[in-house]
């Protein structure tokens, strides 16, 4: 079976976030992380049927689709969920806000590793907590935990860790053993530990990922998992996003923090889930080997080809992170905007010097752009 993500469609004058910032400005947008494909045929096929019933009332999950999700668990992660451990809601952000709502007292800390997702850095302050930062480490060639500081840093207000595993936008698929002593130190210094794994079905190095909560009964007990579809089937505007908690008591304290505050998953966003879930797995396997080839070009060609740039090979998701301080220019987004591609700012991400740059989009369409960073680059090394 064979798919055409090589076929380049027109975003620029539809409802696109991510092409309509640059309607205006011959800019490739490789910024906002969802992806330049069509949604596997499936999923389309799926929607149209749900259309077509015409009634759009409110929804509530299909028992086909909570089926699917616990056998998904179980069959991509050895893992063994109960159909009431699902908590479905919109998204991952909204999520994130939850939990940082649902548990600890105003003042209480929330920690989380940096470089990291912008909305890890937001969610703590409408519910009056207090962000606390741990740089990861670099080591042979990657990041990771700085277990030593975490541990040093955390203190007794500390109630919450957000973490992002395969990390966004770093790129990397933690081991076992890296999450195991991060969650221990979660269980023995009582914080929840809220792992977004939305990016978890897009493993590029052939390596399994590891759910936080699969490492033992007592991280299970402390963790709420946060996973979508959304990523992996270029769906995140259809708004359907779910969590894993299997401790009762922190299920109870998420229902109650969400109430009149997160609304439920739409019914559009339930078929697609269950679509995606059920009959796009060839589609999946192929995206995972376009992706890896999209992603071996951007290395190459950062690493190789254009100078003052650098980054780490990328594990999982369809983001590169680029280390742009070599080139000295006071703001490197702006710069390579100004050049014809929009890229994430790092220090959004509380990376500065950084860029992020998504390569899940046609080649043709990522070939100009890295011709585009080349040029620019060279153009301000030979002024």
């Amino acid at each position: 079976m064979s798919f055409d993500f090589d076929a380049v469609i027109d975003r620029r004058n539809t409802d696109s976030l991510k092409w309509g910032r640059y309607r205006d400005k011959d800019a490739i947008p490789m910024w906002v992380a969802d992806m330049d494909f069509q949604a596997p045929a499936p999923i389309l096929e799926a929607l149209h049927r749900r259309v077509e019933h015409g009634i759009f009332g409110y929804a509530t999950p299909p028992r086909e689709l909570v089926q699917a999700v616990v056998a998904r668990m179980e069959e991509m992660y050895r893992w063994k969920i109960e159909p009431s451990w699902i908590v479905w809601l919109p998204g991952v952000v909204p999520a994130l806000n939850v939990v940082c709502r649902a548990f600890g007292e105003d003042g209480d800390e929330v920690a989380t590793f940096t470089p990291i997702y912008p909305p890890f850095l937001s969610a703590p302050g409408p519910s009056r907590k207090t962000l606390m930062t741990i740089p990861l480490r670099r080591e042979a060639g990657m990041y990771t935990f700085d277990v030593e500081r975490f541990e040093r840093e955390i203190s007794a207000r500390t109630r919450i860790l957000l973490l992002c595993n395969p990390h966004n936008p770093v790129g990397r698929r933690y081991e076992a053993e890296e999450i195991r002593r991060i969650a221990e130190i979660c269980v023995a210094r009582d914080i929840v530990l809220c792992s977004d794994e939305v990016h978890c079905d897009l493993i590029l190095d052939g390596k399994p990922h590891i759910p936080a909560a699969t490492l033992s009964p007592e991280v299970s007990a402390r963790t709420i998992t946060l996973m979508a579809p959304s990523k992996t089937f270029n769906i995140p505007g259809l708004n359907c996003a779910f969590a894993i908690i299997q401790n009762k008591e922190s299920r109870t304290r998420f229902h109650k923090a969400r109430e009149g505050f997160v609304p439920s998953t739409n019914a559009l966003g339930y078929a697609a889930c269950l679509a995606a879930f059920r009959d796009c797995e060839p589609w999946r396997v192929a995206l995972i080997d376009y992706l890896r080839g999209n992603k071996d070009l951007v290395l190459k060609s950062v690493n190789e080809e254009i100078p003052g740039l650098s980054m780490d090979d990328v594990q999982a998701t369809y983001l590169a992170w680029i280390d742009a301080r070599e080139l000295g220019v006071p703001n490197p987004a702006c710069f390579f905007e100004d050049s014809g591609v929009a890229v994430s700012n790092g220090e959004d991400f509380l990376g500065e010097g950084f860029i992020r740059l998504n390569f899940g989009c046609p080649r043709k369409t990522l070939i100009d752009a890295l011709d585009r960073i080349r040029r620019a680059v060279l153009t301000l090394r030979n002024r």
